[in-house]
């Protein structure tokens, strides 16, 4: 759910951003109705990803995780979670930041993943490898998946250089988990991130 502290960020940053990035949105129309719970999935280009594709998203607000470090630094603290982020540890499985995400989507939230799990800049998202993290979160909250494509010349970003950020159909779990055995969570990521480079074509 958005908070307003949020609300106000966005109105003031949201334009500025997509000026400063030059962002292109492509399927606005597919975006769903803020009441409905939805996994954000795209590819990674960049650190920058998450701030693109939120200044990207009009109706809601897309929390993602961010590595603990980050909320010891005092203003950066209260920043990143007016923006809705929430601290995982990197440096093991963090099975509470996975229940928390988790638990989120089944309260209605919207929560963004990288299904390739790190940055993969400069080379063709199709070549590159995908995580079984998307999936296995997709089941256990069984939301829709919301597939988004980071489109940019050689997949690297530049001051005022053009984004496209090409919002695709919903992805219902049910047509997701079709055919596939429970727990084939790395299946699921596969299918999430074809759904995803399709875009781009």
């Amino acid at each position: 759910m958005e908070n307003k502290t949020y609300k106000r960020y966005y109105r003031i940053l949201a334009p500025i951003l997509k000026l400063v990035f030059n962002i292109k949105v492509v399927g606005a129309e597919n975006e769903p109705p803020e009441d409905t719970s939805v996994l954000v999935c795209s590819n990674h280009i960049s650190l920058v990803d998450p701030i693109v594709i939120s200044a990207s998203l009009d109706r809601r607000q897309v929390r993602y995780m961010a590595k603990k470090e980050l909320f010891d630094v005092p203003v950066l603290n209260s920043l990143i979670r007016a923006f809705g982020a929430y601290p995982v540890d990197r440096k093991r499985a963090d099975a509470g930041a996975i229940k928390r995400t988790i638990e989120m989507l089944r309260a209605g939230d919207t929560v963004g993943m990288f299904p390739q799990g790190t940055r993969c800049p400069v080379v063709d998202p199709a070549t590159t490898k995908v995580k079984p993290g998307a999936g296995m979160i997709c089941t256990k909250s069984e939301a829709s998946v919301l597939p988004i494509y980071i489109k940019t010349k050689n997949n690297k970003y530049m001051l005022f250089r053009r984004i496209e950020i090409i919002i695709g159909e919903p992805l219902p779990y049910e047509e997701l988990k079709c055919n596939l055995e429970h727990g084939e969570y790395a299946a699921i990521s596969e299918k999430i991130f074809d759904a995803i480079v399709a875009l781009g074509k």
